[in-house]
């Protein structure tokens, strides 16, 4: 799900953003994490030709790994041109490594990658560890989403009136 790039006022500049993640997931920790890539790719993700529908982190032998971020090739890029959907490292804390292992462990945890932004110059992804939600859990989130709307147009109304 590309969104236009915008800022959230403080110096970050966001590119994509992955709304699935929140309705499929109860978000418990999120991190800050950078990201290594080409030349092509940062230049093709700064055009915001990005995408994280199906995108997930994994730790595997003690690094941590983003699978299925699609990024399209660079219109200007020539024969080096990179793979749109390679596997891209991750870089974190040695610390913040560790408790993702023990965290990703339990049952039911996943690495869900949240936004893709600019810091700085640098481009950074947004994850979270992540409980996925039941069928029942997402349909409770959407009558409370539904309800909370139908309250704030009432109050609309009657501040009209």
């Amino acid at each position: 799900m590309s969104t236009p790039a915008k800022s959230d006022g403080q110096g970050e500049k966001i590119l994509v953003q992955n709304k699935k993640a929140t309705h499929d997931y109860f978000i418990e920790e999120t991190y800050e994490a950078g990201l290594v890539l080409t030349g092509t790719e940062i230049k093709a993700i700064r055009s915001g030709r990005a995408n994280m529908r199906d995108s997930y982190a994994r730790v595997e032998h003690g690094e941590v790994f983003l699978h299925n971020l699609h990024i399209s090739p660079y219109e200007a890029g020539n024969r080096f041109n990179h793979e749109p959907l390679r596997t891209r490292k991750l870089l974190l804390h040695r610390s913040e490594i560790r408790k993702l292992i023990g965290a990703t462990r339990e049952a039911g945890y996943s690495l869900v990658p949240l936004r893709l932004y600019l810091r700085g110059g640098f481009c950074k992804v947004q994850i979270a560890l992540g409980k996925g939600k039941k069928n029942y859990d997402k349909r409770h989130a959407v009558a409370e989403r539904d309800a909370a709307r139908e309250i704030a147009r009432v109050f609309r109304e009657r501040q009209k009136q």
